[in-house]
């Protein structure tokens, strides 16, 4: 036979006192309250006796708020979402609040239909990494006062609160850094989807090469493909077909993987001469031999100030029209794999 929850009556019954006065204990209150140290002492260890745990229905029928938050990601296996959200999840775990992770896999019908649901279980807010035609559904979220806050890319037409890095800024930089050590044919290496962040990327690489007169070698890998796995192939017969490459940008972690998985195998000995540069730093590329560039975006800052925005608009800190558009710089780690090298 199930166990009986028990309740805030039960305890005041046991002990004698009101439900009021259980209730500002165990919600913290009793000094503000003026309840005696000896009482506060007497009905936190019959609560802990009890193995007493809030309705937390109950709780956010009579609060208004669930005190879960949703943060729904591209893909939660992706190493640059999974460290996302465990530093969020860090920080609404401090402010009293729990997080609910999904995967999108960049598909709008299942962005919508999971959207749809933790709306119905009236969730209190929503981070989004959002796929390409999810405008809609957030803007329907805006209207009805829900709070939400957009990471990692952006609807140009969309009034929203953003939280975003410099991404053509940062692509600008890697392949200037290729150019003064003396690459000269840069392969930059992305994804075919409707992605601002990736738009942004190509869009500093494009401006770079035509600045500086060199060849625009670009490879735009249908999403769909990467998702299947077959990354390595449409790299492969690139380099085949630009056997003049002595550089490498990616634009994402799995797509660097997928290349560095290609040079090892069919060009042995080209990972000494060639350069590369990442986006997504991680501690693996360190380790490599040469160790991996990378392009590392400010995730504890994106984590801080997404969390900041969600909190600040649930407890009505912020006008819901009062959009903001954090844009962070990221920074690039130099290590040996995009300098001059006496075996190139």
């Amino acid at each position: 036979m199930r166990k009986k929850r028990v309740s805030i009556k039960d305890i005041a019954a046991h002990l004698n006192i009101s439900v009021t006065t259980v209730s500002f204990v165990l919600n913290g209150k009793a000094e503000e309250k003026h309840i005696s140290k000896e009482l506060t002492k007497k009905v936190l260890e019959y609560a802990r006796k009890v193995n007493y745990s809030p309705n937390q229905i109950a709780q956010s029928l009579r609060t208004g708020k669930s005190k879960i938050l949703v943060f729904m990601v591209e893909d939660i296996s992706n190493p640059f979402f999974a460290l996302l959200a465990r530093l969020v999840e860090d920080i609404a775990y401090q402010k009293g609040y729990k997080v609910l992770f999904c995967s999108n896999d960049n598909d709008d019908g299942k962005s919508i239909e999971l959207i749809n649901l933790f709306r119905d279980r009236q969730v209190d807010g929503f981070i989004i990494v959002p796929s390409p035609e999810l405008e809609g559904t957030v803007k329907s979220l805006l209207l009805d006062n829900i709070p939400v806050v957009i990471l990692d890319r952006y609807f140009s037409s969309l009034e929203a609160n953003y939280v975003l890095t410099n991404n053509k800024e940062a692509t600008e930089v890697a392949v200037n850094h290729f150019i003064e050590n003396g690459f000269k044919n840069i392969a930059y290496i992305t994804i075919d989807a409707i992605q601002s962040q990736m738009e942004d990327r190509l869009l500093g690489y494009v401006s770079v090469a035509k600045q500086q007169g060199i060849p625009n070698l670009s490879l735009e890998i249908p999403f769909e493909e990467t998702t299947r796995g077959n990354s390595e192939v449409y790299i492969r017969k690139f380099m085949k077909q630009h056997p003049s490459i002595d550089a490498f940008l990616f634009a994402t972690n799995y797509l660097t993987l997928a290349g560095l998985k290609v040079i090892k195998k069919d060009y042995p000995g080209l990972i000494e001469k060639v350069g590369i540069i990442t986006f997504d730093d991680n501690e693996l590329f360190e380790t490599y031999s040469p160790s991996i560039t990378a392009i590392s975006q400010p995730m504890q800052e994106m984590a801080n100030n997404a969390m900041s925005l969600i909190l600040s608009l649930i407890n009505k800190k912020k006008a819901f029209d009062d959009f903001e558009r954090i844009t962070l710089k990221s920074s690039l780690k130099v290590r040996e794999s995009s300098v001059r090298r006496n075996s190139k």
